[in-house]
């Protein structure tokens, strides 16, 4: 009954906001669409904790630097977005182009200045992270992304993808892990939830400078680790590092 009651309100409320979004998107400027989107998100976060029973526990917070910096984010629920979106007033993020296929949702995005790329990857995705990524911190925004790109169910990860050090490194600022166990409550995409608090953990800024293939071990390493410690912890079992699968091809 829970995942019926929650399915039912997140189809309402993502068709009214998202309708709502869709003429806000019309006025000038980006603030209205912004205000509505925030709201959306707040209610999608109030929706999980009354009827999935899925209640939040946000750790790390006081870790966070001042200005701008990247957010690094494991990706095992497709309510990792309301979570960490709900955290910040102003945040841009990274998300593949599968988005646009809904109707009237690729101008929402366009006009929150969310950062859309091919969600296979190659020299054209690079290059429209890195201009769209541009924009979002010439503006002094925080970048939420997922260097994985794609959903990885609890347990296991996908290859951690250079696009994160690409911004990392071009934009000179720290890039903020983020480690979570969402996944065991809102488990990918499915339909089933299931009652419990959720974790959501800031880790250690890594600083700037690092070279490519040292950042990108040691964002994989505390990300990981600590999303292994965390399911651990709200499951009761020993801590098991994830498997590596092989990335899906769309």
């Amino acid at each position: 009954m829970r995942s019926f009651a929650f399915n039912v309100a997140y189809w309402i409320v993502s068709i009214g906001y998202g309708l709502t979004a869709a003429f806000a998107a019309l006025a000038p400027g980006r603030g209205p669409a912004s205000w509505v989107i925030r709201r959306y998100v707040k209610r999608m976060v109030q929706a999980m904790s009354i009827f999935a029973g899925i209640k939040l526990d946000v750790r790390g917070k006081d870790r966070l630097p001042a200005g701008a910096f990247i957010i690094a984010s494991k990706h095992q629920s497709w309510g990792d977005g309301f979570a960490t979106y709900d955290q910040f007033d102003d945040i841009a993020f990274v998300t593949g182009d599968h988005l646009e296929k809904f109707p009237l949702l690729g101008g929402v995005l366009k006009k929150l200045g969310a950062i859309v790329v091919n969600s296979c990857g190659g020299h054209e995705a690079r290059q429209a992270l890195a201009m769209r990524a541009a924009e979002a911190r010439a503006e002094n925004r925080k970048i939420l992304i997922y260097p994985e790109g794609h959903l990885a169910p609890v347990g296991k990860k996908f290859k951690y993808r250079s696009g994160v050090w690409h911004m990392y490194r071009d934009f000179e600022v720290p890039v903020v892990p983020l480690a979570t166990n969402l996944g065991l409550f809102w488990p990918e995409e499915k339909y089933e939830k299931h009652p419990g608090t959720a974790t959501l953990e800031f880790l250690d800024p890594i600083p700037v400078g690092l070279p490519k293939d040292e950042f990108l071990a040691r964002l994989e390493a505390v990300i990981e680790t600590r999303t292994a410690e965390l399911v651990a912890q709200a499951t009761g079992q020993p801590v098991t590092p994830a498997v590596l699968i092989n990335t899906p091809i769309k």
